[in-house]
């Protein structure tokens, strides 16, 4: 395995591991921090005139993902 790879891959483990530390820290009690769920709540809600851009931007993060680790 090159070093590159090695890299990248410890990249995404440091941002699954921030991930899951923003996580536990907004479900601790009277705690300020959004969940990810409130997160994307709030994106989803978010329109332009009759365009539901927010949700319109999830499809497009959730494809982008998918096409990046799903179909090799």
């Amino acid at each position: 395995m090159s070093a590159g790879r090695v890299a990248v891959a410890a990249l995404f483990v440091v941002a699954l591991v921030l991930f899951a530390a923003v996580e536990i820290a907004s479900r601790r009690e009277g705690s300020r921090v959004p969940s990810l769920g409130d997160v994307c709540g709030v994106v989803m809600r978010y329109r332009v005139g009759p365009l539901p851009v927010g949700r319109i931007a999830m499809f497009g993060f959730w494809w982008w993902l998918g096409w990046h680790f799903l179909a090799r």
